[in-house]
C-alpha cells in the first residue's frame, strides 16, 4: 500500500495571473515548462470542468487524469485517477486503487507584482523524490515563460 502525502511548492512570477495561466494551459507552452518532468511531456484534452486530460510523456505512457474544479485565472484541480503503460489504461488495479484519486490543484493568486503560483499534489512515497526535484525547475520554467516579452 503507498503512502500518499500532499508536498507543495510555490514560486512568485512577475506577470499578471491570466498570463501565468495562459502558459500552464497551452499546448506549446505546455510542452516547455513540464519538460522538467521529462522531455517531451504533452497533454491530450482539455482544461475544462469535468473533462478528461492526459499528460503523456513522448512514449504514450503516463497519467490518465480528469479537471476536477476550475476557476479560470484561479484554481485548477486535477484528479489523478490512474496511468496509460504500453497503450493500457489502469484505473482499478491494486497498486493504482493504492493512492487514486490523487489531486494536483495550481492556486493564482494575484499580487501587485504578479502572481503568486502554488501548486499542492498528494504524491505517493516512491515518487516523492521525483516530483520534489521536477517541480521546481517546472515552476522556474514557467517563470521565464510567463516573464518574457
Amino acid at each position: 500500500m503507498s503512502s500518499v502525502k500532499r508536498i507543495q511548492f510555490t514560486t512568485t512570477i512577475n506577470a499578471p495571473a491570466a498570463e501565468v495561466w495562459r502558459h500552464v494551459t497551452s499546448p506549446e507552452s505546455y510542452k516547455r515548462w513540464a519538460s522538467a518532468f521529462a522531455e517531451g511531456s504533452h497533454f491530450e484534452g482539455s482544461w475544462e470542468l469535468g473533462s478528461s486530460i492526459r499528460f503523456l510523456s513522448p512514449s504514450g505512457d503516463g497519467m490518465l487524469s480528469e479537471i476536477a474544479e476550475v476557476r479560470e485565472n484561479e484554481f485548477i484541480s486535477i484528479r489523478h485517477l490512474g496511468f496509460i503503460a504500453n497503450g493500457i489504461e489502469d484505473t482499478t488495479s491494486e497498486s493504482i486503487r493504492a493512492w487514486a484519486p490523487a489531486y494536483e490543484n495550481y492556486t493564482f493568486l494575484a499580487l501587485p507584482e504578479g502572481t503568486k503560483m502554488a501548486v499542492d499534489q498528494d504524491v505517493a512515497a516512491e515518487w516523492e523524490e521525483y516530483i520534489s526535484e521536477a517541480w521546481p525547475k517546472a515552476l522556474l520554467l514557467l517563470k521565464q515563460l510567463s516573464e518574457s516579452p
